[in-house]
């Protein structure tokens, strides 16, 4: 499984947790690759739109291993990342 896919797989988890994923241009005073905030009472991933596939998913991945994901089907190797 590459990365694109793999990332597929965490952004369809991050909407079965009900945490919005976005990508943003990040420049000027927000520097950064992203990460995990609250917005209105509401989970949401930001993350650099520059980001390559590995890197978003890194960024996703770091962001959901705060959630139990023990009752959503992941892949064994998307699994992993999540550790």
């Amino acid at each position: 499984m590459n990365a694109q896919d793999q990332l597929s797989e965490l952004e369809r988890l991050a909407t079965d947790l009900d945490v919005d994923v976005s990508y943003e241009p990040m420049a000027g005073m927000v520097q950064g690759v992203g990460g995990l905030c609250r917005v209105r009472g509401r989970y949401r991933i930001i993350m650099d739109r520059r980001l390559k596939p590995p890197e978003r998913l890194q960024v996703v991945a770091d962001a959901l291993r705060r959630f139990d994901t023990e009752e959503h089907f992941v892949s064994p190797q998307v699994r992993r990342l999540l550790g």
